[in-house]
């Protein structure tokens, strides 16, 4: 048998290395120089620059080894009043090996961005620059455009929230028609208005390069989406397009669906928040009918009505590419539910169908229940802020018994009450797919917490639920908690804002000591005082698993600060309070 050589001291010592947390490593480092050759490389892969953080000099000396480097607006208050933002950005990229650089909320003004730029011209090595909620302004943009003309390595570009302007963008229009690097670039919210989006237009006919466009919140209305859809039609490599937010109206979606009648290539498209209505719903129907690629359309927060909805079932009928659908917040109403419900029992594509904020009611709810029972395909269904009582909860039930592909249910801030909790705990006790369920805000009470408790028991799949705003008191929260003894699923539990108490907390304790599976845990505003602290801090001391525990808003006071204090002490968990 051939023997494995041993392992050198410097790989001994950087395979520890990569175990430890910055603490430890920092440690290390000071032992000999030998350990700070084998624990100062991976301390300085990826550094946070803050007030608090590594000081400035520890970056110069050790930017050879930072890839990563995030400067919050804080760290500036460390230099001299000497120093500006952009010769302390300069000068670290300067020689740096720095792939990924985060410059969001740095009040980067057009001066900072110029001396950016010129870095930029000769950086080899910058793949990613976020420079989002700065203030760069259109002189900002145009010296980054000119960057853009000779870099050779940048391919991610956020440039959100900048207030560019159609300037702007027409600078950067003419940089992308050179450059052949950059593949995602995000301009949302910056006034590029219809004539920004144009000069865009005139830019993509001609990159070879860009996959992913955010022009969200920019008000470029139906003529910047007329000019992006022509554009659309002979463009072969933009494959998402962020357009939310934008003022599109059915004008600007028959143009983008005549686009998709024959572009192949895109496959996200987001025109939520915009004023589409009926017939611009129906355009974009008349385009799912024959379009080959596109998987993703958001429509949330449009006016599309019943007559959108029932066009677009018809699509939905022959379509054979879209998985996921958003049509939050567009007034479909029972009767738009009822007919894509229609559209759900023939459909084997769609895995994601939003339908938050509809009004669907119980016989919205009923019809799509009643396609649940022989769709394969969906799994998940958002059904929040529906006006959905008991009626519908039982009807989700009843279909649930039967699916056997959803993973993810959110009834959230419905009226399902009690008795609609006593259905859907019937329905776990059988169903073996659903692992997620959003019940938040839907009035189930003590009573409700009770039902589900005896299924939770039971249930080997569910990994996460949500219980906030429920008015569950500490009779409710002790019957769930006592469920936690013999559950062996359940990995998030969220409790907030109900009223559990020290008593529902005491019990939780119990539970945590055996519980050897719950891992995020949230009981923000639950009126837990100094007791229900002490006994949480007694549990953790035991328990080994639970990674988060958010105890913010309760009246812990001193001694229950002081415990959980102590607890951190002996604990990994992460504990808000």
């Amino acid at each position: 048998m051939f023997q494995t050589p041993p392992l050198g001291l410097h790989e001994i010592r950087s395979r520890i290395a990569s175990c430890l947390g910055r603490k430890d490593l920092a440690s290390c480092a000071l032992v000999s120089r030998d350990w700070n050759d084998s624990f100062t490389p991976p301390l300085y892969n990826s550094v946070i620059l803050s007030r608090n953080g590594p000081s400035m000099e520890s970056i110069e000396k050790n930017k050879h080894l930072i890839q990563s480097l995030r400067i919050q607006r804080s760290a500036y208050k460390k230099l001299s009043l000497t120093s500006s933002q952009g010769r302390v950005i300069s000068s670290i990229m300067d020689k740096s090996i720095i792939v990924t650089l985060d410059l969001n909320g740095n009040s980067i003004e057009p001066n900072e961005a110029q001396m950016l730029s010129e870095s930029l011209k000769t950086n080899s090595t910058l793949t990613t620059l976020d420079l989002r909620n700065n203030s760069i302004k259109d002189d900002g943009a145009r010296t980054l455009s000119e960057a853009l003309k000779v870099n050779s390595t940048l391919t991610t570009l956020d440039l959100y929230g900048n207030s560019i302007g159609e300037s702007g963008a027409e600078s950067l229009s003419e940089a992308l028609k050179i450059n052949f690097v950059l593949t995602t670039l995000n301009l949302g919210n910056n006034s590029i208005g219809p004539y920004g989006a144009q000069s865009l237009s005139e830019a993509l006919k001609t990159s070879l390069t860009l996959t992913t466009l955010n022009l969200n919140g920019n008000t470029i209305g139906d003529d910047g989406t007329k000019a992006l859809s022509e554009t659309l039609q002979t463009n072969r490599t933009l494959t998402i397009l962020d357009l939310y937010g934008n003022s599109i109206g059915d004008n600007g979606a028959e143009a983008l669906s005549e686009a998709l009648k024959i572009n192949s290539v895109l496959t996200t498209l987001d025109l939520g928040n915009n004023s589409i209505g009926p017939h611009g719903a129906q355009s974009l129907s008349k385009a799912l009918k024959t379009n080959p690629t596109l998987t993703t359309l958001y429509l949330s927060y449009n006016l599309i009505g019943t007559n959108g909805a029932q066009a677009l079932s018809e699509a939905l009928k022959s379509n054979k590419t879209l998985t996921s659908l958003n049509l939050c917040n567009s007034s479909i109403g029972h009767n738009g539910a009822q007919a894509l419900s229609e559209a759900l029992k023939t459909n084997d594509m769609l895995t994601t169908l939003n339908l938050c904020d509809n009004k669907i009611g119980d016989n919205g709810v009923q019809a799509l229940s009643e396609a649940l029972m022989t769709n394969r395909t969906l799994t998940t269904l958002n059904l929040s802020f529906n006006l959905i009582s008991h009626d519908g909860a039982q009807a989700l039930s009843e279909a649930l018994k039967i699916n056997s592909t959803l993973t993810t249910l959110d009834l959230g801030c419905s009226s399902i009450g009690p008795n609609g909790t006593q259905a859907l705990s019937e329905a776990l006790k059988i169903n073996s797919t659903l692992i997620t369920l959003e019940l938040y805000g839907s009035s189930i009470g003590d009573n409700g917490a009770h039902v589900l408790s005896d299924s939770l028991k039971t249930n080997m799949t569910l990994a996460a639920l949500n219980l906030g705003y429920n008015s569950i008191e500490s009779k409710g929260a002790q019957a769930l908690f006592e469920a936690l003894k013999a559950n062996t699923a359940l990995t998030t539990l969220d409790l907030h804002d109900n009223s559990i108490g020290d008593n529902g907390v005491q019990a939780l304790s119990d539970a945590l000591k055996v519980n050897w599976v719950l891992t995020t845990l949230n009981l923000r505003r639950n009126s837990i005082g100094p007791i229900g602290a002490q006994a949480l801090s007694e549990a953790l001391k035991t328990n080994s698993t639970l990674t988060t525990l958010d105890l913010y808003g309760n009246p812990t006071g001193l001694t229950g600060a002081e415990a959980i204090h102590q607890a951190l002490q002996t604990t990994e968990c992460n504990i808000k309070f």
